[in-house]
């Protein structure tokens, strides 16, 4: 049990894993469209991480030491692009990091994660932006959608997860639960549609069966269940399609 909550504290709720699973969904049209690097690897892990944990730790003791981290990622994710890529790719990132900043900024006088259902679309985009823009040498618009619609799907959990402490108005507590589910249903089905068109037949199988163990995952969403079932489980959704994809390769050598 201590194991449990050593790894629960050193590895989730520290960000590494969500930012381990938004990079493997990076990875994962990266491979589909052949444009796999090692630095840009680095560089969305990185961006991820120094992302969420400035999120995380707003208003709180650790703020100005979380700060100093973002500038050195900031300075390593800069060095990563000027010696891996071009002027291009860091105007892209640099992009990215402003939305970021504009979702949750506790010193702006509005900012995106206060204003009521905009949120989990909010997150759907930066996420959608970081596989379709920021990977490829141009905008590819099937991978913003494939992406957009399966990531906003997967904010919507943690929305039921926090409707009896969320300040601002979401979804679950404007039409409820199941209709929550419903909506974040739909959008895993237009995603999966979506990749079954776009996308080379083993990366859409893939993506696939990610729908189906996320449509398990949502349906069992409720208020009541754990925060690990969210940040561990909910989370595990966006690495399914990389995970599938190396297992297909595995049986298929």
């Amino acid at each position: 049990m201590n194991s449990l909550k050593i790894l629960k504290k050193s590895v989730i709720d520290s960000q590494l894993y969500v930012s381990l699973m938004g990079t493997l969904f990076a990875v994962f049209f990266m491979e589909e469209q052949n444009t796999f690097r090692y630095p840009t690897v680095f560089l969305i892990f990185i961006t991820y991480f120094s992302g969420y944990l400035y999120t995380k730790y707003q208003k709180t003791k650790h703020f100005f030491k979380i700060v100093v981290i973002n500038i050195v990622a900031g300075t390593a994710c800069a060095f990563l692009i000027i010696h891996n890529h071009n002027e291009i790719r860091l105007i892209k990132w640099f992009i990215i990091v402003v939305l970021g900043l504009l979702y949750n900024s506790f010193f702006l006088d509005l900012y995106i994660r206060r204003i009521p259902l905009l949120k989990v679309f909010y997150v759907g985009l930066v996420w959608a932006l970081m596989n379709c823009w920021l990977t490829l040498p141009e905008f590819n618009i099937p991978i913003f959608f494939i992406s957009f619609f399966f990531i906003t799907a997967l904010v919507l959990p943690f929305d039921i997860r926090d409707m009896k402490v969320d300040t601002v108005k979401t979804f679950p507590t404007i039409i409820g639960v199941q209709n929550t589910k419903y909506i974040a249903y739909l959008l895993v089905f237009i995603s999966t549609i979506l990749s079954a068109f776009y996308l080379e037949l083993n990366y859409s199988i893939a993506f696939f069966l990610s729908s189906i163990i996320t449509y398990i995952l949502i349906y069992f969403s409720e208020n009541e269940r754990s925060d690990s079932y969210f940040s561990f489980w909910i989370e595990t959704c966006s690495g399914l399609p990389f995970l599938f994809w190396i297992i297909y390769l595995y049986l298929k050598f």
